[in-house]
This record gives C-alpha cells, sequence and structure tokens, in this order.
C-alpha cells in the first residue's frame, strides 16, 4: 500500500527497532507465500483475504491495512487494468488474470508492507515480460538504496529501467518511509533524478514499490474510493518491499531468505 499522505516524520530505527521490523517483515513474506500458492483460477478475492488474515493473526501480528482510513480488508487484490487498492469481494479470478497483491503486517507496534504482481493459470509472453520487468526494476532500485546515496538515485534507477524496456512509471503514486506508523516521510517516487533528494542513512527504512503499466500511466479511482487502474484500460504490475538501509547493500525485510 502506497502513501496517501498523513507523513509522520522522518525517523532512524535503532536495531532494536529494525529487529522487529524485520520479524514483521517475515511475517508478511510468509503469509505472502501462502497467497501465491492459493491463488488458482476459481478462488475468490475474498477467500485470498481471509488466508492472509488469518495466518498474519497466526503469527501474533495485526494486519496494517484492515481498518487503515477506513479500508475494509487485510490485503489489496488488484487484477489486469487495475493498479493497486482494489477490494477483496466475491469476485473469483480466472485463469490468465495477472494478480497484484498488497499486504502489510504489524508486529509489537512496527510496520511491514510487500506487494507483487503474479499470473494466475497460463499467461502470454507479452505479459510474463511486464511482471518480470517490475519485479527487477525493484531490485534495481533496492541496488541503488546504499548509505549516502539521495532518494533520487533509487528513484532515477527504477524509472530508467522501466522506461528503457518500454513501459510506463506511474507518477500518481510512490513508496514511502516506514516504522511505527505505515506511512512516514519521506517519500520515495519511481521516477526523478540523480543526486536529488534526501541523503540515506544507516537505519531509514523505506518501502520501495514500482508501479508500470503497458500504456500510458495516468491512472484513475473508483466510485469505491479505493481501487484505482490504468486509465486507458492496460495492464499494470506492482512489486513492493521494505528495506533497511545498512553500512553495506540495503537490507529486505519482507523477505524469509535474502536475494
Amino acid at each position: 500500500m502506497f502513501s496517501l499522505g498523513n507523513n509522520k516524520g522522518i525517523t532512524i530505527k535503532s536495531p532494536e527497532e529494525i529487529d522487529l521490523m524485520r520479524k514483521s517483515g517475515q511475517i508478511v513474506a510468509q503469509t505472502m507465500q501462502k497467497l501465491i500458492l492459493a491463488a488458482k483460477p476459481g478462488i475468490t478475492t475474498m477467500e485470498l483475504d481471509q488466508i492472509a488474515e488469518d495466518d498474519i493473526r497466526s503469527q501474533n501480528a495485526v494486519p496494517s491495512f484492515k481498518g487503515y482510513l477506513n479500508y475494509p480488508a487485510t490485503i489489496c487484490t488488484s487484477i489486469n487494468n487495475e493498479l493497486v487498492h482494489g477490494i477483496p469481494s466475491d469476485r473469483k479470478i480466472q485463469d490468465g488474470d495477472i494478480l497484484s497483491i498488497d499486504a502489510g503486517a504489524i508486529y509489537k507496534g512496527f510496520h511491514s508492507d510487500h506487494a507483487m504482481t503474479i499470473p494466475v493459470g497460463t499467461i502470454p509472453e507479452s505479459i510474463n515480460d511486464l511482471i518480470n520487468v517490475t519485479r527487477e526494476s525493484l531490485l534495481v532500485g533496492i541496488k541503488n538504496a546504499v548509505r549516502g546515496a539521495r532518494i533520487g538515485d533509487i528513484s532515477h534507477s527504477i524509472q530508467e529501467y522501466i522506461e528503457s524496456n518500454n513501459y510506463g512509471v506511474v507518477r500518481e503514486y510512490v513508496g514511502h518511509g516506514i516504522g511505527r506508523n505505515l506511512h512516514e516521510d519521506p517519500p520515495v517516487p519511481n521516477f526523478g533524478e540523480n543526486g536529488r533528494g534526501l541523503e540515506l542513512k544507516k537505519g531509514l527504512v523505506l518501502a520501495i514499490e514500482p508501479m508500470v503499466t503497458v500504456g500510458d500511466w495516468h491512472t484513475k479511482l473508483h466510485e469505491d474510493e479505493w481501487t484505482v487502474s490504468t486509465l486507458d484500460g492496460n495492464l499494470c504490475a506492482h512489486f513492493e518491499h521494505t528495506i533497511v538501509i545498512t553500512d553495506n547493500d540495503a537490507e529486505i525485510l519482507t523477505i524469509n531468505q535474502p536475494l
């Protein structure tokens, strides 16, 4: 889930706080793996939501999203041309769909945030390319999230990778800081210039989340006031990891094992 405002200021986390965020990240990573295995043709997005809530709570954590700004569910489930914030329902996912799942957990007061776009059943190679480029753009951004660099170095590297592969970069929504609050400063755009923005310091925790479109990057908000889709109706994809800046390469917190 990306920032909707209400940022709470830039905070540098202590080693003890990072340990709690690491645990929170591992919880949501485990939940995501269960959702990927369950996301077969014919399952409803509400059934996936129940799996997520049960799994997060079974790990002594609480869903980050449920109740946040009155959001009604544990996860966001966005299908095909829906970019983010799709609300789970009795809608069944179909063979050939692409499904974006966004999940968050709170463990002992600390949030984690993680998103993936996955194929359901069999999809054309061209759509696999969209998913792969979006995933790789996230890893490119993370590689540039090093101590002493700037937010703009992350942003520019993501934009350059996506556009070099002839896809669009969404400008209307961005990543964010995270910690005791789901959304904290600084914002982390997926577009920008090298050497601009906040300097990255050890202990800064960020949720980096490229959002990529096949066509034009503009989006529209649906009548439910949550679901966001591409304005032109073309496909899109979304990946997100929560990371912490270290003395060396950034550490990915929303993963059970290092990449």
